[in-house]
C-alpha cells in the first residue's frame, strides 16, 4: 500500500514541479486508485465510489462551464473583498509600461534560455562616432571646478551642446534630432557625468521626462512640426513642471489648474485654457523657453463636453506668455545645474495648440507621464549613477596603487580591499543592469517595474560606491578644489536618491505595488474581472492563480530540499549554480508574494515595510539576472568571472534576507512559520561574498589594467597635466614603470646590501651602492614626483577662498 502512496506522490510532485497542477493531482489520484485496486486492498464498491467522487471533482474543477456556476460564482464576491481597491490615478500608474523579464521572475519559473538568447542592440557606427567625437570633445572642454565657481555652464559650452544636438539625442533625425538608441543615450550621459554632473543633467533632462518625449509619443503632427526641430537644435530650451508644493510624491494631487474658457484674441474668439500653477524643483526652468505643464483641467461651462473635471492634462506654455513667472534658482546641494521654481497666474493659451496631443489627450496626462517615466527612469538617473561609480572605480583603483603607507600601496591592506571590492562589484552590477534594461528599451519594451528598480537600486548603489571611495581617499576626499572630482560626485548623490520619485517611496510602494499587479500572471486579470463583473474571466484567472500557487509551492519546496539542484539551468555555464539558486528564489518569491497578498489583501498597500522587502527580493533577482547575462555575453576572463560571482553571491544573500524579513514580520504567524520551514528548511544558507572573493575582485582593479578599463569604459580620461584624474592616471603609469626598480631596492634592503631609509634617501643609497642605474634612479624620481602631486590637496589664499562656492 505504501508503494502506491509513494508512487502517486512522486507523480504529483513531478507534474506539479513542471507547472502542471491540474494534471498533477488527477494523474496522482489515478495512480493511487489503480494501485489500490490492483493490490486488492479495496472492496469493488469502494473503488467504484472513489472513482466516481474523483471523477466528479475532476469534472467540477476541470470543466470551466460547470466550475463557474458551482465554484467561481461563490468565490468571486468574497475575493472582491480582499483585492486592493484602485483609484483612477493608481490604476493608470500601475498599468503604465510593459512587462518583460520581471514577469518571468514574478511567475516563479524563469526561462533562462529566453534571457540568454536575447541580443541587446549594440551601438551603431554613428552612435559610436558621436560618443568618440562630440561627446569626447564636450568632456575635454568642460571644467567642472570652473562650472561650480561660475554657478552655470559657460556660454561656449551651452553653444556647443546646442550645436551638436545633445538636447535632441532621442528625437528622430526627420525632426532634426540624433535619433539614437536608449543605450547610446545612456552612455553619452554616463560619459559626461564622469566629467561634470551639471553638464550631464543639462543634457539628460530634455531627453528624459520632458516636452520632447511627450510630443514625440503623443503630440499632434502640427505640434511635432512646430516644436521638435527647435528643441533638437537647442533653439528652444524645455523644462517640465510636475512637482509642486502640494504634490510631491503624490503628483496627481496637483492643485495646478486649467479652466476652459473663450476669449477674444486679436479680434477673434479663441477657445483656450486659463492656467494657474505653482511648481518647484524644476530642472532647466530658470533658462527654459518652453514649459511643459501638468495640471488638472476643468470645464465649468462644459465647452468641450459634459464633464466638469477632465483630469490631469499636459500642455505647452511659452515662457513669454503673459502671467508666467520664471527665472529664480534653487541650489540643489551646491551642484549648479539650472533648477528652480515657476508659477503662472491667469496664463491664457489656445487649447488646441497647447494641450499635448490635442483634445484627444485631454485627461490623459497622468497616463502619458507614467508611460514616459517608465522609459526615462530606466535611463537618466541610472546613467548618472553609473558615471559616478565608474569614476570612483577609476580614481580608487589608481589611488590605492599610487598612495603608499608603511612602504606599501594602501590597496594591499585588507581594510582598503573590502571597500575596493564593493566599488568594483557594484560598478559591474550597475553596468550589467544598464545594458540589459537599455536592450529591452531598444527592443520596444517600456518596462515600468524594471525602470523603477534601476532608478532606486542603481542610485542606492551609487551612494554606497561613492561613500566607499570617500573612505579610501580619506582626508584628500574632503578637501574641495580642482584636484578633487570625487567631492563633487559626493555632493550630487542625494539628488539622484530623491528626484524622479524618492527612493523610499519607489522601494516601499511603487516597485512591488506595480509589480504585484502588472507582473503577476493573474492578479491584474482578477482585478479587471471583478471590476467588470466578468465571471468567465474571473474563473480563468483565479483557477490559473490557484494552479500557479500549488505548482510553485511544490517547486519551491523541492528546490529548497535539493539545494536548488533540481532546477534547470544553462549547461555550458560555469555560473550554472547561480541560475539554479535564482530559480529557487523566484519560486519562493512567488509563494511569499501570493501569501502576503492572500492574507493581507488590500491592507498590504499600507504595510510598506513588507512591500519594501518584497521589492528588495524582486530587484535583487533582476540585478543578479543582469550580472549573469553580462558574464554570459562578455569575454570569459578571470576578472569578469570574479565580478559575476561577487554580484550573484551578494544578490542571493540580499534576496534571502528580504524573503526572511517578510516571513519574520508577516502578521499571520502560523502561516509564516509553515512557509519558513518549507522554503528555508536548512535555515539561511547564503552568505555575502567571501573575503577571498573580495580580495580577488579588489586585486583585479589594482593590478589588471585591462580589467580596470573594461569596468570603466565610459570614463573620460583627462590629459596628464590636468589636476585630478588626469594626473592620477599619469602617476599610475609612472608607478607601474618604476615598480621593478622599487622591487630591486626592497630586495637589497632585505638582503642587507642597503640600510632601510625613506623614499628619496633610499634611491640615492641604491645608486651609490650600484643596486640601480642612473636611468632607473630617474625613473623612480619621476614616479615619486608624480605620486607627491596626486596626494597633494588644494589650498587657497584667504581672499580667493572667500569667493569660492
Amino acid at each position: 500500500m505504501w508503494i502506491v502512496v509513494v508512487l502517486a506522490l512522486i507523480v504529483f510532485l513531478l507534474l506539479a514541479f513542471r507547472g502542471l497542477g491540474f494534471l498533477a493531482w488527477v494523474a496522482a489520484a489515478g495512480v493511487w486508485l489503480i494501485g489500490w485496486r490492483v493490490l486488492g486492498v479495496a472492496h469493488p464498491w469502494a473503488f467504484v465510489t472513489s472513482v466516481a467522487v474523483l471523477a466528479a471533482l475532476a469534472l467540477v474543477t476541470g470543466w470551466p462551464v460547470l466550475r463557474r456556476q458551482l465554484l467561481s460564482r461563490w468565490i468571486m464576491p468574497r475575493f472582491a473583498k480582499v483585492l486592493p481597491r484602485l483609484g483612477d490615478t493608481e490604476r493608470v500608474a500601475l498599468e503604465a509600461g510593459t512587462v518583460w523579464w520581471d514577469g518571468e521572475l514574478f511567475a516563479g519559473m524563469p526561462d533562462w534560455p529566453k534571457l540568454l538568447d536575447f541580443v541587446p542592440r549594440p551601438l551603431s557606427a554613428e552612435e559610436q562616432a558621436f560618443l568618440d567625437g562630440p561627446t569626447e570633445e564636450l568632456c575635454r572642454r568642460l571644467d567642472d571646478w570652473d562650472i561650480h565657481q561660475r554657478r552655470d555652464l559657460p556660454p561656449e559650452i551651452w553653444d556647443f551642446i546646442k550645436e551638436q544636438r545633445f538636447l535632441g539625442i532621442i528625437l528622430p533625425q526627420e525632426y532634426g534630432g540624433l535619433g539614437f538608441s536608449a543605450l547610446a543615450h545612456s552612455r553619452i550621459v554616463t560619459r559626461i557625468a564622469t566629467r561634470s554632473v551639471s553638464a550631464a543633467v543639462t543634457v539628460m533632462v530634455p531627453n528624459s521626462l520632458g516636452p520632447g518625449e511627450l510630443l514625440l509619443d503623443y503630440g499632434t503632427e502640427a505640434q511635432k512640426q512646430r516644436w521638435l526641430g527647435p528643441l533638437a537644435r537647442g533653439e528652444e530650451i524645455p523644462c517640465f513642471a510636475l512637482t509642486g508644493p502640494e504634490a510631491g510624491s503624490d503628483a496627481a494631487a496637483t492643485q495646478s489648474e486649467g479652466i476652459v474658457e473663450k476669449r477674444v484674441v486679436d479680434g477673434r474668439e479663441v477657445l483656450g485654457l486659463r492656467l494657474n500653477w505653482k511648481k518647484r524643483y524644476i530642472t532647466l526652468a530658470p533658462v527654459a523657453s518652453l514649459i511643459g505643464l501638468a495640471f488638472r483641467l476643468k470645464d465649468p461651462q462644459r465647452l468641450i463636453g459634459d464633464r466638469v473635471d477632465r483630469g490631469i492634462t499636459c500642455a505647452l506654455v511659452p515662457r513669454d506668455a503673459p502671467g508666467v513667472e520664471i527665472g529664480l534658482r534653487h541650489d540643489p546641494m551646491g551642484v549648479p545645474f539650472q533648477n528652480g521654481p515657476t508659477s503662472g497666474r491667469d496664463v491664457f493659451v489656445p487649447l488646441d495648440e497647447a494641450v499635448i496631443g490635442g483634445r484627444e489627450c485631454i485627461g490623459q496626462g497622468w497616463r502619458m507621464l507614467m508611460e514616459s517615466l517608465a522609459a526615462g527612469r530606466s535611463i537618466s538617473l541610472p546613467a548618472l549613477s553609473i558615471g559616478a561609480a565608474q569614476l570612483a572605480t577609476r580614481i580608487c583603483g589608481a589611488y590605492a596603487t599610487v598612495r603608499e603607507q608603511f612602504d606599501t600601496p594602501i590597496g594591499r591592506f585588507e581594510g582598503i580591499e573590502e571597500p575596493l571590492a564593493r566599488i568594483a562589484g557594484y560598478t559591474y552590477l550597475m553596468g550589467a543592469a544598464r545594458d540589459l534594461t537599455c536592450g529591452a528599451l531598444d527592443a520596444g519594451e517600456r518596462p515600468a517595474v524594471i525602470g523603477n528598480i534601476c532608478k532606486a537600486y542603481l542610485t542606492e548603489a551609487m551612494r554606497q560606491v561613492v561613500s566607499d571611495a570617500m573612505d579610501i581617499r580619506a582626508g584628500s576626499a574632503i578637501q574641495r578644489g580642482p584636484r578633487n572630482a570625487l567631492a563633487r560626485a559626493w555632493d550630487a548623490v542625494p539628488i539622484g536618491i530623491t528626484v524622479e520619485g524618492a527612493n523610499i517611496l519607489t522601494r516601499s510602494m511603487i516597485i512591488y505595488g506595480q509589480g504585484a499587479i502588472r507582473c503577476h500572471p493573474f492578479v491584474h486579470d482578477e482585478i479587471q474581472a471583478v471590476a467588470a463583473d466578468d465571471l468567465a474571466a474571473f474563473d480563468r484567472a483565479v483557477f490559473g492563480h490557484l494552479n500557479l500557487f500549488v505548482t510553485r509551492a511544490v517547486r519551491a519546496k523541492l528546490l529548497a530540499l535539493s539545494g536548488s539542484r533540481l532546477a534547470a539551468a544553462p549547461e555550458a555555464e560555469d555560473t550554472r549554480r547561480y541560475y539554479q539558486h535564482l530559480s529557487r528564489f523566484s519560486a519562493a518569491f512567488a509563494i511569499v508574494s501570493d501569501t502576503a497578498m492572500g492574507t493581507l489583501g488590500g491592507a498590504l498597500k499600507r504595510r510598506e515595510k513588507l512591500s519594501g522587502r518584497l521589492a528588495d527580493a524582486l530587484a535583487w533577482m533582476y540585478l543578479a539576472s543582469a550580472a549573469l547575462k553580462r558574464y554570459h555575453d562578455g569575454p570569459k576572463t578571470r576578472s569578469n568571472y570574479a565580478l559575476a560571482r561577487w554580484s550573484a553571491e551578494l544578490a542571493l544573500q540580499r534576496i534571502q534576507e528580504a524573503l526572511l524579513g517578510v516571513l519574520d514580520n508577516l502578521p499571520q504567524r502560523g502561516v509564516a512559520r509553515l512557509l519558513k520551514l518549507a522554503l528555508f528548511p536548512f535555515g539561511a544558507r547564503f552568505r555575502p561574498p567571501s573575503d577571498r572573493l573580495g580580495q580577488e575582485v579588489a586585486r583585479d582593479i589594482l593590478e589588471d589594467r585591462e580589467a580596470r578599463r573594461s569596468l570603466t569604459p565610459d570614463v573620460f580620461l583627462p590629459p596628464a597635466d590636468e589636476p585630478g584624474l588626469g594626473a592620477l592616471e599619469d602617476a599610475l603609469d609612472k608607478a607601474v614603470r618604476a615598480l621593478p626598480v622599487e622591487t630591486k631596492l626592497r630586495d637589497a634592503v632585505r638582503a642587507g646590501r642597503l640600510d632601510h631609509a625613506p623614499g628619496y634617501m633610499l634611491d640615492e643609497l641604491g645608486v651609490a651602492a650600484g643596486v640601480i642605474s642612473g636611468d632607473e634612479y630617474d625613473l623612480l624620481h619621476e614616479a615619486r614626483d608624480a605620486r607627491e602631486e596626486v596626494i597633494a590637496v588644494d589650498a587657497f589664499d584667504p581672499e580667493v577662498y572667500r569667493t569660492l562656492h
